[in-house]
């Protein structure tokens, strides 16, 4: 006998939970400049309870070819990967319209 989810009521194979989270997102991806003028790729406005940010991260690291941590819900990747980091998360389901790009910014 399978699982059953507590929040949507479904079983654990067929729960909408994530997928609905996914479209309920409010993302923001900005880069920052950090010691010696390294630049960072921030993605922020993930909620870490409805989505999986260790997978998430592993898939970015892995599309983008580059390392990458998660900080309190806030995900880095070393590199200036804005526009590929937009076309991914569209792929892993997250909606367009939820993810806006913010224009470089002086980081701490």
């Amino acid at each position: 006998m399978s699982k059953i989810c507590t929040t949507c009521g479904l079983p654990e194979e067929l729960c909408v939970c994530e997928y609905i989270a996914k479209a309920d997102q409010e993302i923001t991806v900005s880069i920052v400049r950090r010691k010696f003028g390294k630049k960072y790729t921030i993605i922020t406005g993930l909620d870490g309870k409805q989505i999986n940010l260790k997978e998430l991260s592993k898939s970015l690291k892995e599309m983008l070819a580059c390392g990458g941590c998660i900080k309190d819900n806030v995900l880095e990747f070393q590199g200036d990967h804005k526009l590929k980091v937009r076309e991914v998360l569209i792929q892993n389901g997250f909606a367009p319209e939820t993810i806006k790009i913010k224009d470089e910014s002086q980081g701490k």
